[in-house]
């Protein structure tokens, strides 16, 4: 037998073992396994672990959870298919997520949130399975409501993943729902912090994409605060305005021309030159998503529009969100 599969095996039957310490410390080696040998994930996944490694993220134990947590992670990157097909996984990382503030352990939480981006990063057909987890959608939503609190490093995670569930059009009316707006505003306009606030609004711009947008923008004046990212006086990074950008132009889009005389009110006075600005220094989307913004507010004739400014719908809404950590840093 493969030293590879027996060591695994072995560790695999420690894991039902009566003694805290032993799973803990089973644990402890899968976790490093999975992410210092990429080979040894299948093995993982093949030998029955996963119920294993699930069921540890109920325990009490930090330790356990942190364990259990950071290898779940680090099977995401490759075993997927596995993963989402064992029963209860995804019910077990909701329930760490969920007690962010209270009994999961911070490491836990992050890691988790993490894992539910890895998986959601590459297979669309995921997204709407993970979305009707209405218990991870609201936590991951919670933990952006609790930032002061909350590391920042989990923010981000939990930015990534609410990124990947909103990548599927039919998740963003629950995110809505579920009170996402108020809570990726408050981060925009309190946090501070540049990258929780580039993928913050990176998010803002996915789920501007969707009919129920609109009215949940005009209820924390979002399209206000957007135009206060792209004035240039704030000093907003490109990549805040690109995506500013691009949450106006989904609204539009999925608005009409209601939405759109409202966003024209908003970027009045200092917004329209950060709009030029994104069309002439951004990237090629960005570009692109500016000048056909700038001709929708404008109320040009082009091929996306006409002469009287009404919208016409574009399939490409993506925002740009930063770049992602594939496994368990520790």
């Amino acid at each position: 037998m493969d030293p590879h599969r027996r060591t695994v095996r072995a560790l695999v039957s420690k894991l039902s073992s009566v003694s805290e310490a032993t799973r803990i410390d089973a644990l402890c080696q899968l976790r490093l396994m999975s992410k210092q040998d990429p080979e040894t994930r299948p093995i993982i996944a093949d030998a029955g672990a996963i119920p294993y490694i699930a069921e540890a993220l109920y325990s009490s134990s930090h330790p356990s959870q942190e364990n259990a947590a950071a290898t779940l992670l680090n099977l995401s990157i490759t075993e997927k298919e596995p993963l989402m097909s064992t029963r209860g996984v995804l019910d077990a990382v909701a329930h760490v997520i969920s007690r962010h503030g209270t009994t999961s352990s911070p490491a836990a939480v992050q890691s988790s949130a993490a894992a539910i981006h890895s998986l959601l990063s590459s297979v669309d057909a995921y997204r709407p399975v993970v979305g009707a987890k209405r218990e991870i959608v609201y936590a991951l939503i919670d933990i952006l409501r609790c930032h002061v609190s909350s590391p920042p490093r989990t923010i981000k995670d939990a930015l990534k993943a609410l990124f990947a569930i909103a990548l599927h059009p039919l998740n963003r009316a629950t995110m809505i729902g579920l009170g996402v707006v108020p809570a990726l505003f408050s981060l925009v306009v309190k946090d501070g912090r540049v990258g929780i606030v580039e993928d913050a609004t990176a998010v803002v711009a996915q789920v501007a994409g969707c009919e129920d947008a609109a009215d949940a923008f005009r209820k924390v004046s979002g399209v206000g605060v957007l135009a206060d990212v792209l004035d240039l006086a704030t000093a907003a990074s490109m990549r805040t305005k690109e995506n500013a950008v691009s949450a106006l132009l989904n609204l539009v889009r999925c608005g009409g021309e209601s939405v759109a005389a409202d966003v024209r009110d908003d970027v009045a006075f200092g917004a329209l030159d950060g709009i030029a600005d994104v069309r002439d220094a951004g990237t090629a989307k960005g570009k692109s998503k500016a000048a056909e913004l700038l001709r929708l507010l404008l109320g040009e004739s082009n091929g996306n529009g006409n002469g009287n400014g009404n919208v016409v719908l574009s399939s490409d809404n993506c925002s740009s969100f930063g770049s992602s950590r594939n496994h368990d840093s520790e």
